[in-house]
């Protein structure tokens, strides 16, 4: 069964791998890793150009779309130092000053702790995980906190989850997913050239893969109605 969203704990999971809170018209994502082709590219790696104006261009057109009041970035904002060029700045300004109403908020990861917070006027906050926002936790990474079913539910990324898929006729497909286990959803990440690391349906409640236009959710039956 394939749908257009997803409702999990009273959240909405996307298909544009990001999460809606209608309640506080927020939007959350994880692992944009902007500036990441121009970091490999700094060390002599020959990579595609215009990641990251693609990357934004599809940030702003889901912040349009909802009419969003705030978007929270679940780390990994930044890829690298070696990647903050001034090209790269200059097009978060321009796509901030586009978006001038809508609040913007950076939940520091581990690849944000070496490649520094974007400059003040490029109006985004970053502050420590986690960020709280009306019984939702943001994370980069949760670790050591329980995840069954009492508190607030914890959104977080890090881990880049992709679903292995395989058919009848022996055809595979790796795909973005959205991990569910008790009150914890894990976002796949939002950037491309990011990669993908392979989990487990059998670790996990259910997961919801996404083609970038609808999603399929696995093991959902057994979530609680």
């Amino acid at each position: 069964m394939t749908a257009r969203s997803f409702d999990y704990r009273g959240l909405t999971l996307l298909p544009e791998r990001a999460v809606w809170q209608s309640q506080t018209r927020t939007l959350w994502i994880a692992d944009l890793h902007l500036g990441k082709a121009a970091s490999f590219r700094a060390h002599g790696q020959p990579v595609p150009r215009g990641t990251t104006q693609e990357n934004l261009a599809r940030l702003g057109a889901l912040i349009d779309a909802h009419d969003a009041r705030r978007l929270v970035v679940l780390g990994d904002f930044f890829h690298a130092r070696s990647g903050r060029t001034q090209g790269l700045l200059t097009q978060l300004r321009e796509w901030r000053a586009a978006r001038g109403g809508a609040e913007c908020v950076v939940v520091r990861g581990n690849h944000d702790l070496h490649a520094g917070d974007a400059p003040a006027d490029c109006g985004f906050e970053s502050l420590d995980e986690p960020f709280a926002l009306n019984g939702v936790e943001g994370w980069h990474h949760v670790v050591g906190v329980e995840t069954g079913t009492a508190g607030p539910i914890l959104l977080s990324g890090h881990i880049h989850p992709v679903a292995r898929l395989s058919g009848p006729g022996h055809d595979r497909l790796r795909l973005p997913c959205f991990c569910l286990r008790g009150r914890e959803i894990v976002l796949p990440s939002f950037g491309e050239f990011t990669g993908g690391h392979p989990v487990d349906a059998r670790d996990w409640d259910a997961l919801v893969v996404t083609t970038g236009e609808c999603l399929f959710p696995i093991g959902s039956e057994s979530l609680p109605a």
